[in-house]
């Protein structure tokens, strides 16, 4: 078993870090907020450190969760940061979800100091968090990830290493270009399935056995219906993470045309109160556009 390190318990990094220490491994964790930090290690009789750096003290593996692409130079860069401390031979595994550029920012700082480096955002949501069934799309040197991968099946149901550090952020914002459109047509039929006087679920049930079936129509449909948001990735979430692919595709010429609507409906589900709503809230915002019935 490993000498792990976890910085970031939000709703991810909390069940990710524990699916580690019930694996086996010696887990050290950080958080900002230390009372969930020191949660955490009540439940899985883990350790706490107090800083970045103490948590990366002596790791063979770090493996951080945290915000945006600033929160993980923090953590990385900062006076307490996990650079001041990891050591020589050290594999850092950033599951947070960046851009490629702030990704290859952070494997020239690691070579720099004899670190190996990936970047490794995951898809699943919370639910697949909690239950060690994530998808982990990986980006590094393969010997790397060869490395890696075995700590990595504590809480993944499928990773792959997709090319260079920088092609997990890719993946990634392929995933969510994705996702987007498919959410915004889902809204859009359950909306006119509701207009139109029709059985919401039975039509549902119905087409989700033909070429309209998705992961969105079979978890989503029956909270959509029952204007439940409280489920899965936040609007606020989603709109960083298509920000990201809508600056990589400026960057090389790409046209997003779904992409950048989709983005700007959810900033109008944002003004309707919904930044913390799941994604399949798109539904609000063609409700509050079109009469009751």
């Amino acid at each position: 078993m490993a000498k792990v390190s976890f910085i970031g318990l939000g709703v991810m990094g909390f069940p990710m870090a524990g699916h580690l220490a019930t694996s086996g491994h010696d887990v050290t964790v950080y958080n900002r907020t230390k009372i969930k930090a020191e949660s955490w290690a009540t439940k899985y009789k883990g350790k706490v450190a107090d800083t970045p750096c103490d948590a990366a003290k002596d790791a063979e593996f770090i493996m951080i969760c945290v915000g945006n692409d600033n929160d993980l130079r923090s953590i990385m860069n900062g006076p307490d940061g996990v650079l001041s401390s990891a050591t020589p031979g050290a594999v850092i595994v950033d599951h947070t979800t960046t851009s490629a550029i702030v990704a290859r920012e952070m494997d020239d700082a690691c070579r720099v100091q004899g670190l190996a480096f990936l970047d490794a955002p995951v898809s699943g949501g919370q639910a697949g968090a909690d239950n060690g069934v994530l998808t982990i799309m990986v980006g590094g040197e393969e010997t790397t990830y060869t490395n890696a991968a075995p700590i990595l099946e504590s809480y993944a149901k499928s990773q792959k290493l997709m090319g260079p550090v920088g092609s997990g952020q890719l993946t990634k914002m392929v995933n969510q270009i994705c996702i987007a459109g498919v959410v915004q047509g889902l809204a859009e039929g359950v909306h006119f399935a509701q207009q139109a006087g029709l059985d919401v679920q039975s039509v549902f049930d119905v087409i989700s056995h033909g070429a309209a079936q998705s992961w969105q129509m079979e978890n989503r449909v029956a909270t959509m219906n029952n204007d439940e948001y409280n489920h899965g990735f936040a609007v606020e979430w989603m709109r960083k993470d298509l920000g990201f692919a809508l600056e990589e595709a400026k960057r090389g010429g790409v046209s997003l045309p779904i992409t950048a609507l989709v983005d700007q409906f959810y900033a109008d589900v944002e003004n309707l109160g919904g930044k913390r709503w799941d994604t399949s809230s798109l539904l609000t915002r063609l409700q509050a556009l079109s009469p009751k019935k």
